[in-house]
């Protein structure tokens, strides 16, 4: 993730945290308190839809996995997760129209006279996204608590679970490179008064710039 030069107009919050830590729960009270947020693995999702721009490079680089304009995500998952040269190419694909996104996105906001938008990356300290937020918020809960979530959802297993995570820095890791952490296993009730408590801080210090 690349920083652009009108994006310095914007404070620019990063949300992570790995699988099940609920980023998009959390993604999602931001939002309601006003703050637009670019979902980044609900932009790839769009991107890998029917008719989007992602698919033609998708199917001309892994042959086979888009039957009839309609892309098995399944399969695609099989390939990339078991090589990692295989994972490279195809992120070599995708974050380039992210990004197109990204800026297409901060510039909105910036046209709706917005002054803070978060992105939600899950990778963000693995892709060295971090380098281009000015905050980061990191997402926690305990690892049983994670583990139930992940695992209650369909089509997960544990041997998949474990493959997502050792792909990602582990989430005490992340907690520690953090500006604020949220920890989401005490109820929706005690995340959302985390949330508005880091965005006054930060609003508050906005103020005093």
């Amino acid at each position: 993730m690349q920083r652009t030069d009108f994006t310095k107009e914007l404070t620019i919050i990063g949300l992570t945290g790995s699988i099940g830590m609920g980023k998009t729960t959390t993604a999602n009270m931001f939002q309601s308190a006003g703050v637009p947020v670019f979902d980044s693995d609900a932009m790839v999702h769009r991107m890998q839809a029917p008719g989007g721009e992602a698919l033609p490079h998708i199917e001309a680089e892994f042959h086979g996995v888009v039957q009839k304009g309609v892309l098995d995500r399944l399969a695609l998952g099989e390939l990339v997760f078991k090589e990692q040269k295989k994972l490279e190419r195809l992120q070599n694909i995708i974050y380039p129209l992210l990004h197109e996104r990204r800026r297409n996105f901060f510039a909105h906001a910036l046209r709706k006279g917005k002054d803070i938008v978060l992105v939600d990356v899950p990778l963000l300290f693995e892709t060295g996204g971090d380098q281009a937020v000015d905050l980061v918020i990191v997402v926690d809960a305990p690892l049983d608590v994670q583990r139930e979530r992940v695992l209650s959802r369909i089509g997960m297993t544990e041997e998949k679970f474990q493959n997502i995570l050792s792909k990602q820095l582990p989430n005490q890791e992340k907690v520690h490179r953090a500006d604020f952490v949220i920890d989401t296993s005490h109820g929706k009730e005690a995340a959302q008064q985390q949330v508005e408590h880091i965005l006054a801080t930060i609003r508050q210090g906005l103020k005093n710039e």
